[in-house]
Formats: structure tokens, C-alpha cells, sequence
């Protein structure tokens, strides 16, 4: 394993939501019969740009959140975890965001959210950093900030921005189907820029909902394929991930540890995958190397699994690097 926190860090830039999660004290009950909540800061985007930081690269977040005290917490969050805030906005009229999560006793999660509008729906092209957009490798997003205007045309703007600069367009949909208007609706807006990005990270079971087939099928996989992709990635959970390349394509496995909530694994396999891209886009062609580089993300989320909430549950480098000596990798 040659994964190094002292390899340069170019900047990843991560657009989207930062909203808080309110998650039960006590797994496998729904959320009327929780009688406590843990409050957790998350939202993939903001997530993923812990990550990277967590795992020593350098990441900026960009999004709106209320000017309110949730909104002033979770940007002290973001610079406690040494990610640059510059191009957060806050919004006078609209609060931060909430979820609340109910953890079933299998750790995974169903969804309640507070948004009417909240503020990152709210984000304008107008009030975009894109000074900071240009600075980036990598420019990462998720789906979410497709769901209304006038954040859809924000993003729309960046993502546009980016690719003009030539910077590595990176998506992980994160479907979370509540807060689309109906399942065609999420599977169209998801669709709309698929064929933008050159990176592109989904779950087996975003893969069963965009194709509506059967996720284990290459076939079925390959049908998300798009001539500017570089590598396509599926996560299977604790069986690890399946990559495509132009050139290659595998499976790397993945590691079982005792699982409490599976809140941001995902986004910390994402922040491990692109602190790697951005220091070696050479990966890309060289499979050897794309195997280290995914185990380690692998390893990343799985750590991720083991507390709850997403952004304290991040893991370090050594973290990382610890799990996949004990386990022989």
C-alpha cells in the first residue's frame, strides 16, 4: 500500500448541501418512537470535503445554509476540519436544513427532511466563488442541488465553469428520493448531466433505480456508461466496489467490520478516491495502482460504518492504512 498523506494536495472543490442530521439515540426504532437524537452535521458534498481534509488533502466546500445558529455551526465545523468555507453564503430568509435519520437495526438509514425551502435550495449563480471553482483539480457534486431553482442554475453554472477550466468533473448522485417530486422525476434531474462528468461513483442500488434492472449484471452497469467517463465506480457495501475503465475493469473486496451506521461511508469512499485522483490522474490507465487506490477508499468507508453520525465518524489516513494492514491487504 503506497497511500501517503505527504504527497502534494491539490484542491477539490465540492458543491452542494451542508444541512444537520438528527439521528436517534438508540438504533432499530423509527423516528416517533426515538426518544432522544444525536444532532450530526452532514450532507454528502460537505461530507466528502471532510473526508479529503481528514485523510490530509485540501478541499473547499461550496453552498448556502441559513443565517441562523445551525448555519454558523456547521461553517465552524467546516474550518475545524480545515476545509476552506470561502464559498459559503448565508441566507437571512431561509433556514439550514434538517434530517432527521432513523437507523433500522441493519445500520442502514430512511429519511425525513425539513426543507421549505432551506437555504441551499436558494443558492444563486450570482453569489458563486468562482475564483475558487478555478483553483481546483477536481470539481465534485451530487444531485440534491438539482431539485428547484435557483440552486439547479447555480450548479449548473459551476459544473459549466469547471469544465471550461478543465477540471476533473466528479458526481455521486446520492439518490434520496423524498425530496424529488416522484421517482421518474429523481431518475430524469439524476440523468440531466450524467454525461458531464468523467468520474462518477454509485451504489448497487442507485444502479437498480437509474436503470431499473438488475444491479449485479455488467450489462446493466454498462448501460450508465458515457463516452468523457475515465472510471465508473459501484459500491456494494461491505463486499467492497466494482470499477469500469475504458481500458480495465474489476472488483476490489471490501472490509467487514461491526457496522452502527452507515451515514457518510459512502462520502468518505468518495473523499479517499479523490484525495488519490487529484494527487495521480494516471490512475486512471494504470489498474495495479486503481486496485490500491479503491481498497483504500473501501477501507475508508467501511471505518466510516463503525460510529454513528457522518462527519465525526470520518477516519484518518492511519486509520485507513491500520485496517488494511490488520486485515493483510
Amino acid at each position: 500500500m503506497t497511500i501517503s498523506a505527504a504527497s502534494p494536495s491539490p484542491l477539490i472543490v465540492s458543491f452542494g448541501e451542508m444541512l444537520i442530521d438528527f439521528v436517534p439515540d438508540v438504533a432499530g426504532v423509527s423516528l416517533a418512537e426515538s426518544g432522544g437524537f444525536i444532532k450530526a452535521p452532514g450532507g454528502a458534498p460537505a461530507n466528502v470535503a471532510c473526508a479529503i481534509t481528514k485523510l490530509g488533502g485540501a478541499a473547499s466546500f461550496i453552498g448556502k445554509v441559513g443565517d441562523d445558529e445551525f448555519g454558523r455551526m456547521l461553517v465552524d465545523i467546516l474550518k475545524k476540519n480545515d476545509v476552506n468555507s470561502d464559498g459559503v453564503c448565508f441566507d437571512r430568509e431561509a433556514r439550514t436544513a434538517l434530517a432527521f435519520v432513523t437507523l433500522k437495526k441493519d445500520g442502514e438509514r430512511e429519511f425525513m427532511f425539513y426543507r421549505n425551502p432551506s437555504a441551499d435550495m436558494l443558492l444563486k449563480e450570482s453569489e458563486l466563488n468562482m475564483g475558487l471553482i478555478k483553483q481546483a483539480k477536481v470539481f465534485h457534486y451530487g444531485s440534491i442541488s438539482l431539485i428547484t431553482e435557483p440552486c439547479r442554475s447555480a450548479h449548473m453554472a459551476a459544473m459549466k465553469a469547471a469544465k471550461e477550466a478543465g477540471i476533473l468533473l466528479s458526481y455521486d448522485p446520492n439518490v434520496r428520493l423524498p425530496l424529488w417530486p416522484s421517482p421518474e422525476a429523481a431518475r430524469d434531474g439524476i440523468k440531466s448531466i450524467w454525461n458531464y462528468a468523467e468520474l462518477i461513483k454509485v451504489s448497487d442500488d442507485e444502479v437498480a433505480f437509474l436503470t431499473q434492472g438488475d444491479a449485479l449484471r455488467e450489462d446493466v452497469v454498462l448501460s450508465l456508461w458515457h463516452d468523457n467517463l475515465k472510471l465508473l465506480i459501484v459500491t456494494d457495501g461491505e463486499k467492497g466496489c466494482r470499477y469500469f475503465t475504458k481500458g480495465f475493469k474489476g472488483s476490489v473486496g471490501g472490509f467487514s467490520v461491526k457496522t452502527v451506521d452507515t451515514t457518510g461511508a459512502g462520502d468518505a469512499f468518495v473523499g479517499a478516491l479523490l484525495v488519490s485522483v487529484a494527487r495521480d490522474t494516471t490512475i486512471f490507465d494504470d489498474e495495479g495502482r486503481l486496485r490500491e487506490v479503491l481498497c483504500y477508499a473501501n477501507a475508508c468507508g467501511a471505518i466510516c460504518t463503525t460510529k454513528k453520525g457522518a462527519i465525526p465518524a470520518l477516519p484518518s489516513n492511519s486509520d485507513a492504512l491500520a485496517l488494511i494492514k490488520s486485515k493483510g491487504n
